[in-house]
């Protein structure tokens, strides 16, 4: 009795080991959470460092914009296209800059400009929503750049018109019963 008693503590402990560790690992974790957001929140935010993390890049693009800097903005959003959440986020983001972009030179003297920009948005929420196909918000965005700029319609998409003096295999075939009597 004595014997499984001592591997029952031992078990306990390592149990509370393995807890601990986890728990600091949580806690370093949330300290470097914090450490982010105040530097978001503080406005420290680095120039061009691709080392930084996506979060604080990704604010830093959202401040830009925010600012008017919307070349700058774009090329940070672009650097952050990838299959992350925050990838995602830059992608929306970015297509909603472009489309914004768009309906201001559209209401401009350069109307001509703007579609090129509002093209480029759809293909911004296309690609959002190749990977998330349920994110309403870029679906009402991709509806909206849709109603403006609306797709050509296809000249291959209809069938191509048979030649009236073209022969028909059915009826030229030697030896083919279509079953009628």
């Amino acid at each position: 009795m004595g014997l499984k008693r001592r591997t029952m503590v031992r078990a306990a402990w390592a149990a509370l080991g393995v807890l601990a560790v986890l728990a600091a690992f949580d806690g370093w974790r949330v300290v470097q959470a914090e450490r982010l957001n105040a530097q978001i929140a503080a406005g420290t935010l680095p120039p061009e460092d691709a080392a930084a993390p996506p979060e604080l890049r990704f604010a830093h693009a959202a401040a830009q914009a925010a600012s008017g800097a919307h070349e700058a903005a774009l090329t940070r959003y672009g650097a952050l296209h990838a299959d992350t959440p925050v990838g995602q986020a830059a992608r929306y983001n970015g297509a909603n800059l472009l489309l914004r972009q768009g309906m201001a030179l559209r209401a401009s003297s350069q109307p001509g400009q703007a579609l090129a920009l509002i093209e480029l948005a759809k293909e911004g929420y296309r690609e959002v929503l190749r990977h998330d196909a349920a994110d309403w918000a870029a679906r009402y965005n991709l509806e909206r750049a849709q109603r403006l700029v609306p797709d050509p319609e296809g000249v291959d998409e209809e069938p191509p018109e048979a030649r009236r003096s073209a022969e028909r295999a059915a009826t030229t075939m030697r030896g083919y019963s279509p079953g009628l009597p």
